[in-house]
């Protein structure tokens, strides 16, 4: 019996440690983003694994103003909070639908979304951008919106169909035998019950579309760029700011940072209920 508890400690001692390694690992990129963002463009290329010489705020200054920030924090926050709010109500809905009439349409369609999440974007964007910009003006945020629409619903409706379908019917024909009609039944009582999935969808489709640069490059102008395109401006032909393009990216990403820790909680029990059914 000795012998198997401490088989069994040293394997937890062997699994923190792993874990501790992955994670130093995994924030050593941001944590060299973030040191280099106090040095000049010259200890960035001379020195980048080695702390800042002087700590200044020089490059924040010149970041903050040369990505014109609060406008392009406002784009950003316009853009992320209509297209994940959209994507929230639309596939939730849809999932329930599809969930609630399982018949060979439902399916199908079903599997059509799923098989639609192999194709990667880079193989549709040009011909879809193409053929779009036949019918609608590109160079707004509504258009960069629908775009963020139909490239997002299927990953959110198989997730929020997976926990659904978890959800018993019998609260469904409670409702309806006290006559409620399918749009209460959703809004009143299923969808408060989808809370843990809504926060997965929120920060999954936050984390994308916030930190999306291409799309908003082929569709914005500059008028309506976001914090990402911002930070293009550091790097061009002729001029190099790596010190200020790390805090332009630090800046970025603050916000994103504050909304997953303040959504964590719920993140990991929504997407390991959403993803199975």
């Amino acid at each position: 019996m000795s012998q198997l508890i401490y088989q069994l400690k040293l394997k937890k001692k062997a699994i923190f440690i792993l874990g501790v390694v992955l994670s130093l690992l995994y924030i050593a990129p941001f944590l060299m983003v973030f040191l280099n963002s106090f040095k000049d463009k010259f200890e960035v290329i001379l020195n980048p694994l080695n702390w800042p010489k002087v700590l200044s705020l020089y490059n924040y200054r010149q970041a903050w103003q040369e990505m014109n920030y609060v406008r392009s924090f406002l784009n950003s926050l316009v853009i992320t909070t209509l297209s994940v709010g959209s994507l929230i109500v639309f596939s939730s809905m849809f999932a329930y639908f599809l969930q609630r009439n399982r018949n060979k349409f439902t399916k199908t369609t079903l599997f059509i979304l799923v098989a639609s999440m192999i194709v990667p974007f880079q193989a549709l964007m040009i011909p879809f951008v193409a053929i779009y910009a036949q019918f609608v003006n590109l160079n707004n945020r509504l258009a960069l919106i629908i775009f963020y629409q139909g490239f997002g619903v299927a990953m959110s409706t198989f997730l929020y169909h997976g926990f659904i379908a978890k959800v018993p019917r019998e609260i469904d024909e409670a409702a309806s035998v006290d006559g409620a009609n399918d749009f209460v039944i959703f809004w009143r009582i299923i969808f408060p019950m989808l809370k843990p999935i809504t926060a997965t969808v929120a920060i999954v489709n936050t984390l994308w579309i916030w930190n999306d640069f291409l799309l908003p490059r082929l569709v914005l102008n500059q008028a309506s760029q976001t914090l990402p395109l911002s930070t293009y401006g550091f790097y061009g032909q002729y001029v190099q700011e790596y010190g200020q393009l790390m805090a332009g990216l630090i800046l970025a990403v603050i916000p994103i940072i504050f909304l997953f820790i303040f959504l964590q909680r719920k993140f990991i029990s929504g997407i390991s209920a959403g993803a199975v059914k």
